[in-house]
């Protein structure tokens, strides 16, 4: 079931944009900005994305990515296209169903955190609870239980001032969270924090989305983070989406180029799965062969294949075969580049 769905999302920026977009808009990106001054930050963008999904957009600077995710919650209106939110047309709504939309539908999450100085953590967590009309009382308990799950107990009392970069933006995740949204937007959250700190705040987000099962679109440009983090990723050059595909779809087929480069240095045994790499399976495979699950890695079925010169059935949750592999096609799926 789709929660969020792009259909055909333009945003070119410029005196004229819809001139770009009825006239010349066959153009190259480059080939429009020499010309007319335009910018086309965003390029005929389609996707969907499913019920407690993770999908993680990707793209290096100026690919369009925080355009692309301002555009779904309209914080900036495309030039042209569709946003569906359960149903609805995000594009045709007015001001007060805008509103209303980020009050209680969509949260977002940004790289510099946006908390309030003079507020304590306490009454940040709470800002959304508070413009949404909750009591104070009632929004101070909501704010302690999110601060709790987030990590941050005994905290809600202090600055902003008084906390780590990483503290700080488990403050942002949790604001985002208390006025429990069904989708969150997060635009590279984690990109000004040191490494460590950003992988605890990746582990946190996993570990946060096993129980609450949001929707949540992620921007970023690290590879590794989107491979970590996404069910699915979307690679952004240009405006344009170049790929859309799993973590191991995107790693074992990369579609040109420029994607290729980004999988150059991931460590394919730990991201490719049976799945992935398998070939079809015989029609009447032997009931003796050993079988394998589906989501194991590379990684784990390395010292199967080679202990054995047979052929490895792949199965799937239920136990039925939709695949086999073996040791060739173990090796060439480490070695492919």
């Amino acid at each position: 079931m789709s929660k969020v769905e792009l259909h055909h999302i333009w945003k070119i920026f410029g005196a004229n944009p819809q001139y770009i977009l009825e006239k010349i808009k066959h153009l190259s990106r480059a080939d429009i900005l020499s010309e007319t001054g335009h910018v086309v930050a965003v390029r005929d963008v389609s996707f969907e994305v499913g019920q407690g999904e993770i999908f993680v957009v990707m793209g290096l600077s100026g690919s369009g990515k925080s355009t692309l995710v301002r555009c779904l919650s309209r914080l900036i209106d495309p030039t042209a296209g569709q946003v569906i939110i359960n149903g609805t047309d995000v594009t045709a709504m007015n001001v007060g169903e805008l509103r209303e939309l980020r009050r209680h539908k969509v949260s977002m999450v940004f790289q510099r955190f946006g908390l309030f100085p003079h507020r304590r953590v306490l009454d940040n967590v709470g800002y959304g609870l508070e413009i949404q009309g909750m009591d104070q009382e009632n929004r101070r308990q909501k704010s302690k239980q999110i601060l709790e799950l987030v990590g941050l107990k005994g905290w809600e009392n202090h600055f902003p001032h008084e906390l780590s970069g990483g503290m700080q933006q488990r403050v942002g995740l949790a604001r985002a969270l208390a006025v429990d949204p069904e989708i969150m937007l997060c635009d590279e959250p984690f990109s000004a924090l040191d490494p460590l700190i950003r992988r605890d705040m990746q582990n946190e987000l996993l570990h946060l989305q096993k129980t609450l099962q949001k929707t949540i679109i992620f921007i970023t440009h690290d590879f590794l983070e989107a491979l970590k983090l996404g069910d699915r990723i979307a690679i952004m050059k240009d405006g344009e989406i170049v790929q859309i595909g799993t973590p191991q779809d995107i790693v074992a087929h990369p579609v040109n180029d420029y994607v290729r480069e980004f999988t150059q240095d991931v460590p394919r045994a730990k991201v490719l799965t049976a799945a992935s790499i398998m070939r079809p399976p015989k029609e009447n495979p032997s009931s003796d062969i050993e079988r394998v699950p589906h989501h194991w890695t590379v990684e784990q079925l390395i010292p199967l294949v080679l202990a054995t010169d047979h052929a490895l059935q792949v199965v799937d949750e239920a136990g039925s075969p939709i695949g086999e592999l073996d040791r060739r096609i173990v090796l060439e799926a480490m070695a492919e580049a």
